[in-house]
């Protein structure tokens, strides 16, 4: 069945013949055309015509065109214009700057700028440490790209990049009470992109790398880790790997196993499968083949960049050397962060009785799960429109806002342990089962949980400056 979304909605202005059935005619053109009925306002009405705002789901911009083409063709309906509502909600930009603090009067201004504002910079001055206290810097987010690996479009460059970034920071602030701010960047060169947020840095209390391409992205997330003494987190790759181990640990409550029991094939072994590996092995998992189009990343393996063979060093004991189909056989656990048809029917079936599969590749999944039901006992995906969604925003913003809170100075794997845990643990025992191992994003007690558990792992960390 097609999946109808507001992503692809739409506003008909629509002028009608004022008669009895006329609007059922045109609702009827509606759903036959496949689409779905939504609100409808009454604009303005006469004697003989009613203008009504309709508004329509889709399942993607050519369907809309298809229902706006039904409408056209109805005798006695004039379309005046059609909006695009996604489009509407972007009309200069989702995010702006507000003040904290009236401006009204000479008293406030002087307060707020010259003169009092001169004793405020020679106090940083002096104590630069409360700049922390005195600025935006303490609940400050750089949301920083290059637009080379927006997700489902590629690269797309900085400009078209922004809707996402700004995205980015709406939930940041909505999730987390974080102020976030976009900034991308001209420039796809290592050192350039380093330089520049290591320049910027002295305004924000953290910085979320978003969409670089990979391997540059985990070059740049390691020297600016090494070159600044604030968070720095690439979402991409550890916002993804904290929810899945927060949907794999539930998943274990459901079958009844363990995680240092698992075995587990991981398909892409990109920034996200890198970082997912990463967290597991962090949790206690220690059997892990990842594989690539090539196959399985082993040591033996000729041609292995240097990711990949620090990956093959960490994982594949047995150097394992088939296919990712090959590889599922007898596994309790498949992680897709890969592409549609990178494993099959045949490949899933082969594995461990109780098995859980993950198939996260958007918008279309390494598997469709329709297609193994019966065949694993918990599937997971990263769309809305399928049980257990595997969706970053909820870690990001209570990760950023635990680490703010205490000041930290490098987000730790066991500060993102720790938020898979509290993530996990907001799903209580009489709630738990195959269709719900990971909470709503719209949950409001997963980014308090996630911040309070983040900011107590920094501290045991050691890397918490304010308690």
């Amino acid at each position: 069945m097609a999946h109808l979304s507001a992503s692809f909605s739409a506003t008909i202005r629509a002028d009608i013949d004022d008669r009895p059935g006329a609007f059922a005619e045109l609702a009827r053109a509606i759903g036959e055309a496949g689409g779905s009925l939504d609100a409808i306002d009454l604009v303005r009405a006469d004697a003989e015509r009613k203008v009504r705002d309709v508004t329509v789901f889709a399942q993607d911009a050519a369907h809309v065109e298809r229902i706006v083409a039904a409408v056209r063709a109805l005798p006695g309906v004039d379309v005046e214009h059609v909006s695009d509502r996604t489009f509407l909600m972007h009309l200069g930009g989702k995010i702006e700057m507000v003040s904290k603090s009236p401006l009204k009067t000479r008293d406030d201004l002087s307060m707020a700028y010259t003169p009092g504002v001169a004793r405020i910079c020679d106090a940083i001055a002096n104590e630069p440490d409360s700049v922390w206290n005195l600025t935006i810097k303490r609940n400050t987010v750089a949301v920083v790209t290059d637009g080379t690996a927006v997700l489902g479009l590629g690269d797309i460059g900085p400009e078209a990049s922004l809707p996402v970034m700004e995205g980015k920071a709406m939930l940041l602030k909505e999730f987390g009470q974080v102020d976030a701010f976009p900034l991308a960047l001209r420039t796809t060169d290592v050192d350039e992109i380093v330089c520049s947020v290591v320049a910027v840095s002295p305004v924000f209390g953290g910085i979320n790398l978003e969409d670089i391409s990979a391997p540059r992205c985990f070059e740049i997330e390691d020297r600016l880790n090494a070159e600044l003494d604030v968070p720095v987190f690439h979402d991409d790759q550890h916002g993804t790997a904290i929810v899945v181990l927060a949907a794999l640990m539930n998943a274990c409550r459901v079958v009844g196993k363990r995680l240092d029991e698992l075995s587990v094939v991981v398909s892409g072994v990109g920034a996200a499968g890198v970082a997912v590996t990463r967290i597991l092995l962090q949790a206690g998992v220690t059997r892990i083949v990842g594989c690539d189009r090539r196959g399985a990343i082993c040591e033996d393996r000729d041609g292995l960049n240097g990711i990949k063979a620090e990956y093959a060093r960490l994982t594949n004991a047995d150097r394992f050397a088939g296919t990712a189909d090959e590889a599922l056989a007898g596994a309790d656990v498949f992680l897709g962060l890969s592409a549609p048809g990178a494993v099959t029917i045949d490949g899933i079936r082969s594995m461990a009785a109780d098995a859980i599969v993950f198939a996260m590749a958007n918008p279309m999944p390494e598997i469709a799960p329709e297609d193994i039901l019966g065949l694993a006992a918990v599937i997971a995906t990263g769309r809305s429109d399928y049980p257990n969604q595997i969706n970053n925003v909820l870690a990001f913003p209570g990760v950023f806002r635990g680490a703010l809170d205490v000041r930290a100075s490098a987000i730790t794997e066991t500060m993102k342990v720790a938020a898979a845990q509290a993530i996990a643990e907001t799903i209580g025992d009489d709630e738990l089962g195959p269709e719900y191992i990971v909470p709503s994003v719209f949950n409001r007690d997963v980014h308090p949980a996630v911040a309070a558990a983040v900011a107590r792992a920094a501290e045991a960390d050691g890397v918490a400056r304010r308690g």
